[in-house]
């Protein structure tokens, strides 16, 4: 099942494990099962204290497999064979069970231990979801630690007939209890948020008593990161107060253009930014959106949805963007139901069917590419006259045979039948013409908007809700620096985000040294 490279990989990684490790797998006579055999076969064969007995007459789904302690039965399951992005996951799973200690906070393993209560967990993945294994790792690490909690890993495309029947369009989809308990990205600390209220409450009440920072930062992407980094290096008090450490990068797929970095995968960037950052000392809230900025001579006040609040004598914004949506009838009401917006993720979900992809920049027409080689028919759906993708994409784009492009063209609603997505209603914008396509997926790919609505009325901000900045990164409130996609900058990339993110860091450093501290 495993090349060569890779069972060697394996036996090195399990040399860690320090405790048996019993894998019990369910099983047919499918052409899965007998995958499902060799892979276990690898694994035994990597390691003497992994142990594997099999059963046919269990209510298991099959082929799956859990990881248990001897004399345990709560371990992580794996329905599906756990190949692609999800191979980490369950190398962490065996990991874990064998003994070797989780790369997570004491206080948050406390936290996990002592939840009460009985918790289920299904995550429906794909094998090319980029954002699936985070999900899928935060609730096996969670199964390890409480003998109270279950999580099991649903290939969605080998359990075809359960994504049918619980109208499953986007991954991951975790449901708890039987009921759907959330979709898309999730940390271990946004898991534990949603299931244990009292947390979030005793974290608000030690943020609100932290003592003031001298610079503090507002959002953890790669300008974050930058600005923390650099402003850590000055020896000054620094924190970064962030919804998810890494931001959108995180729904990257892809990054080939980061100077000195050949290629990398968004999640694995931004893993490597958090790493840097704690390599200093520098304070990480995270989970922590940003509410409202209170401006002030000595001490700026940034207050936090959770109700806690920080001070700090200068601030640096870099709360980045988010997609754009096209706003028309039926898009909220069917997201994910049939609206999307990562095709990495979500596009095996639509193996054999049709879909549109609205926009014609870079990215919708790389969409456009990926998904023609997974779905049965891809629409294109461009507002402009042409398409605005580089010239060696389009080329790529209509020597596919089962992509359509239609330009010039108006969206106006997204239809469906209540449960889920069917189509699409666009207009002619030569002929004012209304045309439908039957569809059973939408991809939206029309570029970002800033995160900024929490600073109207507070800092000055262009038409389009970037905040204005000079050459400095200083906004128009003194001792306010912004940086990355949020501001005015007119390249959203990652490598200018994070050479903003130093010239804020040294701007507010600047600033600093030039204002006198409060008494």
């Amino acid at each position: 099942m495993l090349d060569a490279a890779t069972k060697a990989q394996l036996k090195s990684y399990l040399e860690r494990a320090t405790q048996p490790i019993e894998i019990v797998a369910s099983l047919d006579d499918s052409k899965a099962s007998g995958e499902l055999q060799a892979l276990l076969k690898d694994i035994v064969e990597s390691s003497p204290l992994v142990k594997v007995t099999e059963s046919r007459d269990d209510n298991h789904r099959k082929p799956s497999f859990s990881i248990n302690r001897p004399s345990e039965n709560h371990g992580p399951r794996f329905a599906g064979l756990p190949m692609g992005h999800e191979f980490t996951s369950l190398v962490l799973a065996l990991l874990q069970v064998g003994g070797y200690p989780p790369k997570v906070e004491p206080e948050v393993l406390q936290q996990i231990r002592e939840l009460d209560g009985d918790f289920e967990f299904e995550i429906y993945i794909s094998l090319t979801c980029h954002n699936c294994p985070d999900v899928v790792q935060a609730l096996n690490l969670m199964a390890v630690q409480n003998p109270r909690i279950r999580a099991t890993m649903i290939d969605g495309g080998l359990f075809q007939d359960e994504v049918k029947e619980r109208q499953i369009m986007a991954v991951p989809t975790v449901f708890l209890n039987g009921t759907e308990f959330g979709q898309g990205r999730m940390t271990l600390e946004e898991i534990l948020a949603k299931i244990d209220v009292s947390g979030v409450e005793r974290e608000a009440r030690k943020i609100d008593a932290k003592d003031p920072f001298d610079v503090l930062i507002v959002g953890g992407g790669p300008a974050g990161a930058a600005a923390a980094v650099y402003a850590a290096r000055k020896g000054i008090r620094t924190g970064v107060a962030s919804e998810r450490f890494g931001g959108q990068v995180l729904d990257t797929m892809g990054i080939e253009n980061f100077i000195s970095v050949k290629e990398t995968e968004g999640p694995k960037f931004a893993l490597a930014l958090e790493e840097h950052v704690r390599h200093y000392d520098v304070d990480i809230m995270n989970l922590q959106r940003a509410k409202a900025l209170v401006p002030g001579k000595d001490m700026i006040e940034l207050q936090l949805e959770s109700g806690a609040s920080l001070k700090t004598r200068s601030l640096i914004i870099s709360t980045g963007a988010r997609w754009r949506n096209i706003n028309v009838p039926g898009e909220h009401e069917y997201k994910n139901k049939g609206v999307a917006y990562c095709p990495h993720c979500d596009g095996p979900l639509f193996k054999g069917k049709r879909v549109a992809v609205i926009g014609g920049g870079n990215s919708g027409v790389e969409a456009a590419i990926d998904l023609a080689g997974i779905v049965g028919h891809v629409t294109l759906i461009e507002y402009d006259t042409q398409l605005r993708a580089d010239a060696v994409l389009q080329r790529k784009l209509t020597s596919l045979p089962n992509v359509r492009v239609i330009t010039n063209a108006q969206t106006t609603e997204i239809t469906g039948d209540g449960q889920k997505l069917n189509g699409l209603t666009y207009k002619d914008r030569a002929s004012s013409e209304t045309h439908n396509v039957e569809l059973e997926g939408v991809f939206i790919q029309i570029g970002l908007v800033p995160n900024t609505d929490w600073l109207k009325g507070t800092i000055e901000l262009s038409r389009h809700g970037e905040i204005i900045v000079d050459e400095r990164g200083q906004t128009s409130v003194p001792g306010v620096f912004a940086a990355g996609d949020a501001t005015t900058v007119p390249f959203k990339q990652i490598i200018i985000a994070a050479g903003d993110g130093a010239k804020a860091a040294l701007g507010a450093f600047d600033h600093l040294i030039r204002t006198s501290a409060p008494a």
